[in-house]
């Protein structure tokens, strides 16, 4: 078996990779920032860094300027150190206390059968290694790492604004070389509950998955169109119903509220002797929406579970599955329920202004859960969509919950620290750099409502399939970003 730290060390550039593969053995899922803030406590005192470490798990280190540079203007570099937690199909992965399993392929990093963590692990890799660089030129540094960006951005919101000093702040939370952004979209989260009334009844079970299908970042990949496996099931059951007799026992599907549901579940009470007639009906409508979705989603499969049919039994020993008002609230909600692209931007060609994602839908006994991620680059509308949900939820006797409220970071046009960015990239590349707003949401949206006066860019190095198993870093992208990084703080 390879050694994953030798194959890394023969391509890395002053550690970036080594970093990275460091803090790859850290459990830093949401919600679990204690060992990874540890480690990082635990670098700055090791380099005799001065650091905080606050209440959240946030830690900032600070390092002071080179000789020369002590009357320029400060540097924040800036990073989340937590990352989505997903695993592939079949893939059994205890992200709590388990290292990830890196693997090279070629140009890219990856782990195996799970999420890569890429984001945002390579903003802690660069600001570990420039702290660590003793020949490395810029000014006054701070090393801002944040906690739990990807459930709520909670570390930026209860980041302490009077900790920073440096007003050139350089997020490194983006996935395309080449691209600075300069403003993103805000968000919230809406949890919608439906109350359940459940039935005695008698039939066969049958139990369906859909599995495959792309999925990606909520908020980057929502332009692309992928299909959400949760609607896409609840569009089989709406057709299902037409031909065939059955009740809804339970149904399920995604992970992330941020990420495009790559799989759903059900399982159906079916009357007794009609089981191979409804699998055969849903082989028919699963192959028709096959042929329907070749183009982007080449690789989703259906696939008939056994499963212990006795956790859908009462007491009576008759299975319990939903009751016929409360199934068509329940498929009401999914066939109404907004997802995806809302509105476009008027003033940026090819931005999406508004969307919203179902990320999961998850079912006990007494309620289904519907989870949506909003977003939008315009407050009015974000709220808007808060409310629709609200109001739809209500009317079909559920009710909603609203957190996690965000603000859109808006574009600065008088932004010194853009307009040494392009300079720099220039004689870098010798190319244009690309500028561009994105949907998705950073925290540097929160960290310009503390501190106004903020002069900030967002980029990063190559990333492909963030929020999936099939997250890759291109590692000459990584060490070729830090290069310039490097060039860009030696002229601030």
């Amino acid at each position: 078996m390879e050694d994953i730290g030798e194959v890394l060390k023969t391509l890395d550039y002053k550690n970036v990779l080594h970093y990275f593969a460091e803090i790859s053995r850290i459990p830093r899922g949401s919600g679990y920032n204690s060992k990874i803030s540890a480690y990082l406590v635990e670098f700055a005192r090791e380099h005799n860094l001065s650091y905080v470490q606050d209440k959240l798990e946030n830690v900032i280190i600070y390092k002071p300027a080179s000789p020369g540079y002590e009357g320029h203007t400060g540097v924040v570099l800036q990073g989340h150190m937590d990352m989505v937690c997903v695993t592939g199909e079949g893939v059994s992965h205890d992200f709590k206390n388990d290292p990830l399993k890196l693997f090279v392929d070629g140009d890219w990093i990856g782990a195996h059968g799970t999420t890569l963590g890429g984001d945002d692990g390579i903003a802690v890799a660069y600001g570990l290694a420039l702290l660590a660089d003793c020949t490395a030129k810029h000014p006054a540094l701070e090393v801002v790492i944040t906690t739990d960006e990807e459930t709520g951005m909670y570390g930026a919101k209860g980041l302490d604004a009077s900790l920073i000093s440096g007003r050139f702040l350089i997020n490194v939370d983006s996935e395309d070389e080449g691209v600075v952004l300069v403003s993103c979209a805000g968000g919230l989260r809406v949890a919608g509950r439906l109350p359940l009334v459940r039935e005695p009844a008698d039939g066969n079970v049958l139990c369906v998955r859909m599995s495959g299908l792309l999925g990606g970042h909520s908020g980057a990949e929502i332009h692309k169109y992928r299909t959400n496996a949760v609607y896409l099931m609840a569009r089989l059951l709406f057709d299902l119903e037409k031909e065939q007799k059955f009740q809804l026992l339970s149904m399920e599907g995604g992970e992330k509220d941020n990420a495009i549901p790559v799989f759903s579940r059900v399982s159906l009470l079916v009357p007794t002797g009609r089981k191979e007639a409804v699998r055969e009906a849903i082989s028919h409508l699963f192959a028709r929406y096959q042929k329907e979705l070749s183009g982007g989603e080449p690789d989703m499969e259906l696939t008939f579970l056994e499963e212990n049919v006795d956790q859908w039994k009462g007491m009576d020993g008759k299975f319990l599955p939903l009751n016929a008002d409360t199934f068509s609230k329940f498929l009401f909600l999914l066939m109404q329920a907004p997802n995806g692209v809302q509105t476009m931007s008027h003033e940026i060609e090819g931005l999406v202004e508004s969307s919203l994602n179902l990320g999961i839908l998850s079912m006990s006994d007494t309620q289904a859960i519907f989870h949506f991620s909003v977003r939008s680059s315009v407050g009015s509308y974000k709220y808007f969509l808060r409310d629709k949900l609200f109001h739809l939820f209500h009317f079909a006797g559920g009710f909603c919950e609203s957190d996690s409220d965000y603000p859109a970071w808006e574009y600065r046009k008088d932004s010194v620290l853009r307009g040494k960015f392009v300079e720099v990239f220039r004689q870098f590349y010798s190319r244009e750099p690309q500028i561009q707003a994105i949907h998705a949401g950073l925290e540097c949206g929160l960290i310009c409502e503390k501190i106004p006066d903020m002069d900030i860019i967002s980029i990063g190095p190559d990333m492909r399939d963030i929020h999936t198993p099939k997250e890759r870093l291109c590692i000459p992208s990584a060490l070729r970003v830090y290069r310039f990084l490097e060039q860009l703080f030696a002229v601030l």
